[in-house]
């Protein structure tokens, strides 16, 4: 494998490459012919038109296959840009592109510089010499976003962000998203052939709770994993490749601030599956859950045995508000637990917290837990790497607890996390959350005196 730096270029095997940016991003494409102007509308490949003669987008994942290319094209470049409009990607993990061949081999990692107040990043192309492909690791950012990159090679950028495609090529640009221009496919279009999202529905309404609106991202992880589970014949938390079924959410680009599950074997129909969840304690209370606002519901048949698997994902989208929000609670509930004992409650440090959400959201996105990192850095690296002064830290870390009072709770029954919230010296605190890897929900605190 090839640990590439900015510059850095390396001759590509033949076949389908897949190159993948996990973590809270948008990944994009531009097809380019020599002259570096796309061609056309089908040369831009985002979530809204993921797919073009060679490229395939899926989630976080790029898949390249040179000799399908449209004729002429001589180079395709990668951008990330932040999941969450708005959102410099400084503030967020660094972007790490993964690249692979065909037989899933790694063939090249790339860490770019982290960058500060640019909302886009040209990651890496793959261009032409000759005959031969070969991979080049960029690290650019545009402080303009998708909007400025896409102006510089070719492409019209409109007015209207509606994801549609008008006459002529002035392909839609999603650098500015908006409330009248969804940064997804609208979840209303979605079929109910077999009407179970309605069955569902229905139930929430009779015990008076909202609705929950259909999601192709949770749809799509939910068939990938019933559909495993069927082919294995049995249930599982995890298919035989060791892929979550949260790890699968985290790949088609949704992030949760609190997600659910039902596995089932056995129900025959939607209606006997509705049934069966609603006459078990656990099932019934996370269908009727009113902080679950969407859902993908998928169920398959195993054609050996003719068993039927059935995979519920139930979820509450991550935005910045939820974050903060879920992040308050947590400073909240320690404080709460402070005062409780009779201590000064802690102040939020933004250093801190900054350190904190770059962890859990790297947990999430790499699948480890440990307060040390696979680069071997602690507490006290990270938050001085965020630019923290204070000369004592302390951190707890936790997973798969779905809501800040679960994980203040937990925290508060074991005696190394309870001395870390009680400790005397502590005077601030910085929390992070993030959802994803096999625990489905990170958290971190880090202390600081």
């Amino acid at each position: 494998m090839s640990e590439l730096v900015p510059g850095g270029n390396l001759p590509l095997p033949g076949g389908a490459l897949t190159l993948r940016v996990p973590g809270p991003f948008d990944v994009s494409a531009l097809i380019t012919d020599e002259s570096g102007k796309v061609g056309g509308d089908a040369d831009f490949v985002f979530y809204n038109q993921p797919d073009a003669p060679g490229v395939r987008l899926r989630g976080d994942t790029l898949t390249v296959e040179t000799a399908l290319l449209r004729s002429g094209a001589a180079r395709v470049t990668l951008t990330v840009t932040a999941a969450e409009p708005g959102t410099a990607l400084g503030a967020l993990p660094v972007s790490i592109l993964h690249v692979t061949d065909r037989l899933g081999r790694t063939v090249a990692r790339f860490a770019p510089p982290r960058p500060r107040t640019e909302t886009l990043l040209l990651l890496a192309e793959i261009y032409r010499r000759g005959t031969d492909w070969k991979l080049r690791a960029v690290g650019q950012g545009y402080a303009d976003g998708l909007a400025g990159l896409a102006r510089d090679f070719g492409v019209d950028v409109v007015e209207d962000r509606q994801p549609r495609r008008p006459a002529g090529f002035r392909a839609a640009i999603p650098s500015q998203r908006t409330a009248a221009a969804p940064a997804r496919p609208s979840v209303a279009a979605l079929p109910d052939p077999d009407g179970l999202l309605g069955l569902v529905n229905s139930a929430r309404a009779r015990a008076g709770r909202p609705p929950v609106a259909p999601d192709t991202r949770l749809l799509s992880a939910a068939r990938a994993h019933a559909g495993a589970m069927a082919e294995a014949g049995e249930l599982a938390t995890e298919s035989r490749d060791g892929v979550s079924v949260h790890q699968r959410i985290s790949r088609t680009g949704f992030a949760y601030v609190t997600v659910g599950e039902h596995l089932v074997s056995g129900p025959r129909t939607p209606a006997e599956f509705v049934d069966h969840c609603l006459a078990t304690g656990d099932a019934r209370r996370t269908l009727l859950d009113p902080a679950f606002t969407h859902a993908g519901l998928a169920h398959a048949r195993d054609p050996r045995g003719g068993d039927t698997y059935w995979t519920a994902l139930w979820a509450r989208p991550l935005t910045g508000a939820e974050l903060a929000r879920t992040r308050a609670e947590v400073v909240e509930l320690t404080n709460r637990e402070r005062t409780r004992a009779g201590l000064r409650p802690l102040a939020e440090d933004p250093l801190l917290a900054a350190a904190a959400q770059a962890y859990s959201t790297d947990m999430a996105t790499r699948d480890f837990y440990s307060h040390t990192s696979p680069e071997g850095t602690q507490p006290w690296d990270r938050a001085a790497a965020a630019g923290s002064r204070r000369r004592t830290i302390g951190e707890n870390i936790a997973c798969g607890q779905r809501s800040a009072a679960e994980v203040v709770e937990g925290w508060m029954n074991s005696p190394g996390h309870r001395a870390n919230i009680l400790k005397p010296d502590f005077t601030h605190l910085g929390t992070g959350f993030a959802g994803g890897g096999r625990a489905a929900t990170y958290w971190t605190q880090l202390f600081g005196a």
